[in-house]
């Protein structure tokens, strides 16, 4: 469970930049921890980090962030008593919410505490009312880790059920400080900062991403190349799709070092393939990995178009200063704008989703 976030697997919690009031929190709950807990904030402020830091640390026989065995097999995702939930489509399923409480109830298979790990909890929508039961209930020996972006209404109740950990929004001026620490030049840091939108997993994407302010700078200049026609939204939208493929560039590139990574260190001295020994392990490690792998290119690309989305409501605003729109149809546009953005998290289809909202922007002239 290594996730793409803002974490440093080799110094345990203290790699979470900005978070140490949560960091505070964790390492106290390690001592005495309770059935669940559920970790709070925008996404790339170090939650998927901190969880498996965390899981590391109730399972650890020394307390974790040691370096162990067991720390290291909970950070590589490879730790049988650690259950990672990733959501397969829009929201957490019911047919999930069914396994987590199967999971929940199994014996530790190492023979201690097992750790159920729920991301993207304020999506679990029709899986609520399972999930809910699961943790008012809990086995004594699973302690539950959701992680959710906010707290929606039918989410406060098991929201109760646990220990609340805040994950607080990050500052450009942090996030180009953790830059300029893994050796980016500082101009380059600022700059990649402010197209971050206060994520600094983002950041570290874009730090090694030429054509990033490029791509905004397209999102930018969309109004001015409306011209009423169909044809040319239709052109546009392409073309924007286009550039969330190649956006993917500098993670793809990163994942390959990965994979890799991973066919050397299983591979005996000399050869370039794992030996038979090594096979069935390697094999388990590396669908993680796929698994891995795809969540961060979903949440790459989801990212992306928020990203631009935030850059073209951004263009409409600059109409509205400059007094070259009303401020009424500016309004509008960055509420249609806004409604797109919120509704990424369902996984609409990205090419008519955004033929659908150009074709209404330029509507408004």
């Amino acid at each position: 469970m290594t996730d793409l976030d803002t974490g440093d697997p080799e110094k345990g919690l203290a790699g979470l930049v900005g978070q140490d009031a949560a960091v505070r929190a964790l390492r106290a709950a390690a001592h005495k921890p309770v059935h669940a807990y559920l970790f709070v904030g925008p996404p790339g402020t170090g939650k998927l980090a901190a969880a498996r830091e965390f899981a590391a640390m109730l399972l650890c026989p020394n307390g974790g962030e040691d370096g162990c065995d067991t720390c290291r097999r909970v950070r590589e995702g490879s730790h049988p008593d650690v259950a990672f939930f990733e959501r397969e489509g829009a929201a957490l399923s019911i047919d999930q919410a069914r396994e987590v409480s199967r999971i929940s109830v199994r014996s530790s298979l190492e023979g201690g505490r097992q750790v159920v790990v729920l991301p993207d909890l304020h999506l679990a929508r029709d899986a609520v009312p399972a999930l809910l039961k699961t943790i008012e209930e809990p086995p004594p020996h699973t302690v539950f880790i959701a992680l959710a972006e906010f707290v929606p209404p039918e989410l406060v109740t098991i929201a109760s059920r646990c220990v609340r950990v805040d994950f607080r929004p990050l500052s450009d001026e942090e996030i180009a400080g953790a830059l300029v620490a893994d050796g980016v030049r500082p101009e380059r840091a600022s700059l990649v900062a402010t197209l971050a939108g206060g994520r600094l997993d983002r950041a570290r994407l874009l730090a090694s991403d030429e054509e990033a302010e490029s791509r905004r700078r397209a999102w930018e200049t969309l109004p001015a190349r409306f011209d009423g026609s169909g044809a040319t939204v239709a052109l546009l939208a392409e073309e924007l799709v286009d550039l969330l493929k190649r956006s993917a560039n500098p993670l793809t590139v990163r994942q390959d070092a990965e994979v890799a990574k991973l066919v050397a260190a299983n591979a005996p001295p000399g050869q370039s393939a794992p030996g038979k020994a090594a096979q069935g392990q390697a094999k388990a490690v590396a669908r993680e990995l796929e698994e891995r792998h795809r969540r961060e290119q979903r949440r790459q690309r989801t990212d992306e178009l928020r990203t631009g989305l935030a850059a073209l409501a951004g263009a409409y605003r600059d109409r509205a200063v400059r007094g070259t729109l009303p401020i009424g149809q500016v309004a509008e546009a960055v509420e249609l704008i806004d409604g797109l953005s919120a509704d990424l998290a369902f996984n609409p289809g990205e090419l008519l989703a955004l033929q659908a909202l150009l074709l209404r922007l330029d509507n408004l002239g």
